[in-house]
């Protein structure tokens, strides 16, 4: 069926594609005003970048030439990019015409606008620059820090506007480009980016790369260290240490699967191949979509591919979020939302509804939390985000990724999921290589969805769901009937059953979660020494498992895990785990300060962004403790 599927399913015309996509650059991407980016996009906007840059590990800096293709739309004298302490060396117009640049302020987590003297007939701005040490997107490792421990490693991570800290950029998710890139590394390593990529390592520690479909610039990536690739399928492959390839290429070898059923519900995948990197532990997230390469976390590669609904979620990307993107961080909805709701359809095509029923109510629930603790009456639970200045890294929750899903499966419930997969399908290659924002969505809907019927527009409520905080009144009931087994375990457990008699046979790890998320966060001694003894909990290679059983070692004093507790801070860098372990060893003073004592080992370990959490969460400063402790 896959083969099949691919066959009929490939890109038909890559000609005609490309001349859609140069339109689609053309679009007037100064329809939506976004207050993140200094670009004046109305004005005059990138549509072509050059880039030509030298890796440099020992100085920690990446230096060379940004040269932009522009697009002088009022033929005005500047043009205005965003910058994060990068040092603009010169600048020049054309072939090399020297011109003048200025910064003109700076804001706190937007860096500097940068300007540029053009002229009225200029089409070429070339930029030399290079990065600060400290540039938030660049995450530089220490052999160290990377599982061989033998070479350097460095990544980028530049969602949401941390593009701007390693390449001077027009950083906004509705200004789209294409880039080529030459990007120079020490020969013992190699590297790739969110474009076409090596196989092999070559002699020269010289690398070309081609995006030829136009992204924008949150979703510019480069991965420079020492791994290796094995293709999964015919257009499928995994990067990664030598020492874990193998166990990665069985972890996503479902990869081509998932594809298909993407393919054949919502078109043909448009990006050419889809390979996923397998990051140090240090990366701050689950993956990062970037095009053509997922950049993922170790942390979900457990051996029984019980955590690859991520990979699905990455994959489904490719369609909602590169393909058709937020127009701006306050649509950061149409992104997350349509991913989660694509991703739980791959998930139920290959696992079946009751699996995928398990994986809803776990986001229903973490949606439920998210709720309780920012009031749901707060207007930061509005799908239709009004950011007013705060960082979008520190204000994007997971109401976009959960509400948005179940705005979309109301939708699909009203008007069946044939109309609405045909819907969708439709609304993916109608909007192709361009930005959407809530209200375009909202309109797109009306018009070719609901097409004036009045009841149907009323039993969805659209406004309620993108508009207004909260979850409205028709929100789909969420259910697992395996949730409610696992329901009958915890209550015989809680009766005084041994745990060695609880049916916890066939467990899936979301069964496990849900037991273990629905223990009592109080227990003695002695129960939570059972059920760590019987299902030897805190020895569990599985990620999602061992942190959620870490909830409750900390919660109840369990030191006897604290050592296991203390290994598993310092070696994984995902901020999903980090975060909700920081702050219940927050909530007292001995396992505060036990907490800062790990932290000062594990803190070099992880990326800026994971690091600016947790020191939050502790009250971290330079010296390392509380000053006011």
């Amino acid at each position: 069926m896959g083969i099949a599927i691919f066959s009929s399913c490939e890109i038909n015309n890559e000609e005609k594609q490309l001349d859609e996509m140069s339109l689609m650059l053309n679009v007037d991407s100064g329809r939506y005003a976004d207050e993140y980016t200094y670009a004046q996009k109305e004005k005059a906007v990138i549509t072509h970048l050059d880039l030509d840059i030298k890796v440099d590990f020992s100085n920690k800096t990446i230096s060379g030439l940004a040269s932009f293709t522009i697009n002088n739309k009022t033929r005005t004298d500047k043009i205005i990019f965003d910058t994060k302490s990068l040092n603009i060396e010169n600048v020049t117009l054309g072939t090399d015409e020297k011109t003048k640049f200025s910064y003109k302020g700076e804001k706190e987590f937007m860096g500097e606008k940068l300007e540029i003297e053009i002229k009225p007939e200029t089409e070429k701005v070339n930029i030399y620059y290079s990065t600060s040490p400290k540039a938030i997107a660049l995450q530089w490792l220490s052999p160290q820090q990377t599982v061989e421990k033998e070479h350097p490693f460095l990544y980028t991570q530049s969602e949401p506007t941390l593009a701007r800290s390693w390449i001077p950029i027009q950083d906004s998710p509705g200004i789209r480009f294409t880039y080529n890139a030459k990007v120079t590394v020490p020969k013992d390593l190699m590297a790739v980016m969110s474009a076409t990529n090596p196989k092999t390592k070559n002699d020269q520690g010289v690398y070309h790369f081609e995006m030829k479909q136009p992204v924008p610039a949150y979703l510019m990536a480069l991965a420079v260290g020492d791994f290796v690739f094995k293709p999964i399928g015919e257009r499928t492959g995994v990067y990664a240490a030598k020492s874990m390839v193998e166990a990665a290429v069985y972890e996503f070898g479902e990869l081509e699967q998932m594809m298909a059923v993407v393919e054949k519900l919502y078109g043909a995948y448009r990006w050419d191949r889809y390979d996923l990197i397998v990051l140090p532990p240090s990366f701050p997230f689950g993956g990062m979509e970037n095009p053509k390469i997922t950049f993922a976390t170790p942390t979900i590669i457990a051996g029984d591919r019980s955590l690859v609904s991520l990979v699905a979620h990455e994959l489904s990307h490719s369609w909602s979020g590169n393909l058709v993107t937020s127009a701006t961080w306050n649509d950061f909805w149409i992104n997350e939302g349509f991913t989660v709701y694509l991703e739980r359809r791959i998930m139920e095509e290959i696992y079946g509804k009751s699996y995928t029923d398990m994986l809803r109510l776990i986001g229903f629930q973490d949606l439920e939390q998210t709720l309780l603790l920012m009031g749901k009456e707060n207007p930061a639970s509005c799908l239709k985000l009004q950011l007013n200045g705060v960082d979008p890294d520190h204000a994007l929750t997971d109401i976009a990724y959960e509400k948005g899903a179940l705005f979309l499966q109301v939708i699909e419930e009203e008007v069946g999921r044939v109309a609405f997969d045909k819907f969708l399908k439709t609304y993916f290659d109608k909007f192709a290589f361009q930005s959407m924002s809530s209200e375009q969505f909202v309109e797109y809907l009306k018009e070719t969805l609901i097409k004036g019927d009045k009841e149907l527009e009323k039993n969805i409520d659209i406004d309620a769901w993108v508009f207004q905080s909260g979850l409205p009144q028709n929100c789909p009931p969420v259910r697992s009937e395996r949730f409610e087994l696992v329901d009958v375990e915890i209550e015989n457990w809680i009766r005084g059953a041994d745990a060695a008699t609880l049916n916890t046979k066939g467990w899936t790890t979301h069964e496990w979660l849900h037991f273990l998320r629905h223990l009592p966060r109080e227990m003695s001694s002695d129960h939570i020494k059972e059920l760590d003894a019987t299902f030897d909990l805190s020895n569990s290679t599985n990620s999602e498992i061992i942190a959620a059983w870490f909830i409750h070692v900390i919660n109840n004093n369990y030191t006897q895990s604290y050592d296991k507790l203390e290994q598993f801070l310092i070696s994984v860098g995902r901020r999903k785990f980090l975060s909700p372990l920081y702050k219940e060893m927050a909530r007292t003073k001995a396992n505060k300060l036990t907490a800062l004592k790990i932290y000062k080992k594990a803190r070099p370990n992880y990326h800026t962004i994971s690091a600016g959490t947790i020191d939050a969460i502790l009250g971290w400063n330079e010296a390392g403790y509380l000053s006011h402790d």
